[in-house]
């Protein structure tokens, strides 16, 4: 009887995935009915049960999973040759499982509708958009800097601790919602992760947990990193799973906070990832407009830059091979190249948006 059931639990996953994947042909539903619907009270579900916690459960469990699995490899390693059948079932079974609780407290997000078509944005932008745009956020990015400095040349250091920002962000999102109410943030669950070194050796400053809603933060990347990563989680834990819109909502969450430091790194945020799209376009371009860009702000680019360059290692481009083949599974067919995308909506954003 047992086998049996193990048995049906592992076929369900056959039904399972063919019922995403015809989600997926249906957006203005899964907006609807599940995004709209049915997430956020799983969502906020979550958060009131696991956000007081001053540490990770979600990470807590991953380090559990990870024992339990060794341990089960360890201890099955002979029965997967002399009853290797029973042995695929039970591995079937537990994806199963997991696929199922995946979808449902957060992976369907990946089946909504594009952000552009909530906002009524246009998806293309041309080149003279995009300049224009970048001078924008230079002349805001380098306003920032100097009421911070007082000196074009000295990088922007962060007076906060990192707990004290993940903290603040959530205050952007108070202010956002004024403009989007649909991105109403309560109660608050960002933490840092408890496996920040393995994170950052992979190549990665922060990652939800979609089975317990928890945004963990990478702890060890530079300060000035953090306002914008974790309002990035946050804007994921909010339903968008697609990372060049969670890089959106986040820059906008950044932009929007009382705080003049989240408003630096929100608006550099943007502003990086316009120039690294210029240069693409146009190295040319590309030279000119960073030269009238603050030499501190060159140099937290730089900062940044030279803490990922301090931790590369040989296995890093295999996991983020894995993880764009993740993101290729769940509708964003440009893989990690999709944050990039960002840049598509800051433009058609900010292309009529005085700053």
């Amino acid at each position: 009887m047992l086998i049996k059931k193990k048995t049906i639990i592992a076929l369900l996953i056959i039904p399972q995935y063919l019922f995403v994947k015809l989600l997926g042909k249906y957006p203005e539903f899964v907006e609807t009915y599940y995004s709209n619907g049915l997430y956020p009270i799983i969502s906020k579900l979550f958060r009131y049960t696991l956000g007081w916690l001053p540490f990770s459960f979600g990470d807590l469990i991953y380090a559990f999973a990870i024992i339990y699995i060794l341990r089960w490899l360890y201890l099955k390693k002979t029965r997967i040759w002399k009853d290797s059948l029973n042995w695929v079932i039970d591995v079937t079974v537990a994806l199963s499982v997991i696929f199922f609780l995946f979808h449902l407290c957060w992976g369907l997000n990946y089946h909504r509708l594009p952000l552009h078509k909530n906002l009524n944005l246009n998806r293309d932008y041309t080149t003279e958009q995009l300049v224009a745009v970048t001078e924008k956020l230079i002349k805001k990015s380098n306003e920032l800097h100097l009421k911070i400095t007082n000196n074009d040349t000295i990088k922007v250091t962060v007076p906060y601790s990192k707990t004290e920002i993940l903290n603040m962000a959530p205050i952007g999102y108070e202010n956002l919602k004024i403009i989007f109410p649909h991105l109403e943030y309560h109660p608050k669950s960002v933490k840092k992760s408890l496996f920040s070194y393995p994170l950052t050796y992979m190549g990665f400053s922060g990652y939800l947990n979609p089975l317990t809603n928890e945004a963990q933060v990478d702890a060890i990347i530079p300060t000035i990193k953090i306002p914008t990563t974790s309002s990035h989680e946050i804007a994921h834990q909010l339903g968008y799973a697609a990372e060049n819109e969670a890089n959106f909502i986040g820059c906008l969450a950044a932009i929007n906070h009382d705080d003049i430091y989240f408003n630096y790194a929100g608006f550099t945020f943007g502003l990086r990832y316009c120039l690294n799209e210029v240069y693409f376009r146009d190295e040319c371009l590309y030279d000119d407009l960073v030269a009238d860009v603050n030499e501190g702000i060159l140099k937290n680019y730089k900062e940044t830059r030279d803490f990922w360059e301090a931790h590369a290692n040989p296995l890093e481009p295999f996991f983020k091979i894995f993880y764009s083949n993740y993101l290729k599974a769940n509708q964003q067919s440009k893989g990690m190249e999709s944050y990039s995308y960002v840049v598509a909506l800051l433009s058609n954003y900010f292309n009529e948006k005085s700053l």
